[in-house]
């Protein structure tokens, strides 16, 4: 019975570690390394995760410069940035790239927080689902008389507070992150 609990704890902590890195590639309105962290490089044929390719820094709130340890791959940099689809021009001087983040409207920072909501509804609704697998894992450990009926109830119950607990931890980092954006 414990095995089920600590295996939907587990998928639920998953859950929310995914969650933290979705919402950080949410752009606020100021500079953050996180931006960055789905951008992808050719590099000598093969798709690099920028942070593997060049040094990324933050000077000022609104300023990112990356320096590529590969001055030839300032081209592919770029193209990386652009085609990551998060609405940043990058500019080289040939030797580093500047990336200005421009201030958000209050449209873009309500589209943004609709689209963090999103985000944390589907990691909710994931809690539910793993929740409800494991109801399923302890009706059937009852069924084939492995566990009492007691044990199905405490299980059960175990594995709802659990869930409530990890909702609970999804609207704390909504909350930030909205107020992140709201700020910006």
């Amino acid at each position: 019975m414990s095995e089920v609990q600590n295996a939907c704890e587990e998928r639920m902590k998953k859950t929310i570690a995914s969650l933290k890195d979705e919402l950080g590639t949410i752009r606020t309105g100021r500079a953050s390394t996180a931006l960055f962290d789905r951008v992808r490089v050719d590099y000598y044929g093969e798709k690099s995760p920028l942070s593997q390719v060049a040094t990324i820094s933050i000077p000022e709130a609104r300023m990112v410069v990356i320096q590529p340890w590969d001055k030839n791959l300032i081209k592919e940099i770029e193209k990386g940035i652009l085609s990551a689809d998060l609405g940043l021009n990058p500019s080289n001087d040939g030797k580093v790239i500047r990336i200005s983040i421009p201030p958000l409207t209050a449209d873009r920072r309500k589209e943004l927080c609709k689209q963090a909501k999103n985000t944390a509804e589907n990691s909710r609704v994931a809690i539910r689902n793993i929740r409800r697998d494991g109801n399923d894992e302890l009706k059937k450990l009852q069924k084939d008389s492995q566990i009492t009926e007691d044990d199905l109830k405490q299980g059960e119950d175990a594995l709802q507070k659990s869930t409530d607990s990890y909702i609970q931890e999804i609207n704390k980092i909504l909350e930030a992150k909205e107020k992140e954006i709201m700020e910006g």
